[in-house]
């Protein structure tokens, strides 16, 4: 009985290692991204992107906790403009704000995440004219500190980001479609 336990628990701790190894060399850094075409002028969709206070009307984590605390501060709309929100599991606690905005094709934001793990990324929304329509893509870069490496071993983090990206820009291309 003692013989199988010591096995059991080398074979445990071989294990552990060999995870923290294997996520020891992902890459240091990520992005994910999305793109959806919308027929709508690049000029209609920028203010959707600049003004904070209508990404509840598109951003797919605003549903996700209806009793979210949200702050917005800085200029309505543009550089500087910045909204800090602070909810549930679901969508945690944070800060974004815009560092960029070159009216009407590139918006980059600084964004920080509190809760439920800390983060500092950037998001940049694109919007290139194409053919009478409009290409938009919104990624989120950044670093992978060992944690982001860590988690990334068991969810497949591009997939998780890049459903609720897609998510996003469904929602707005259908208002912006109108």
């Amino acid at each position: 009985m003692r013989r199988a336990l010591a096995i059991l628990g080398i074979v445990v701790v071989a294990a552990v290692v060999a995870v923290l190894v294997y996520a020891s060399t992902k890459p240091d850094s990520f992005r994910v991204q999305r793109t959806a075409s919308m027929n709508a002028p690049p000029e209609k969709i920028f203010p959707y992107l600049t003004e904070l206070k209508r990404w509840r009307e598109w951003s797919p984590y605003e549903a996700r906790d209806p009793d979210m605390k949200r702050a917005y501060a800085g200029p309505e709309s543009g550089k500087g403009a910045a909204y800090e929100w602070d909810g549930n599991n679901n969508v945690g606690k944070g800060r974004m704000e815009i560092t960029e905005a070159a009216a009407p094709n590139k918006v980059v934001i600084k964004l920080d995440f509190i809760k439920p793990f800390e983060g500092h990324n950037t998001a940049e929304l694109t919007l290139q004219p194409k053919d009478g329509q409009t290409i938009v893509t919104w990624a989120m870069y950044g670093p992978s500190p060992f944690m982001t490496k860590l988690i990334g071993t068991f969810m497949d983090m591009d997939e998780m980001i890049g459903r609720d990206f897609a998510a996003g820009l469904t929602k707005l291309k259908t208002i912006v479609e109108k």
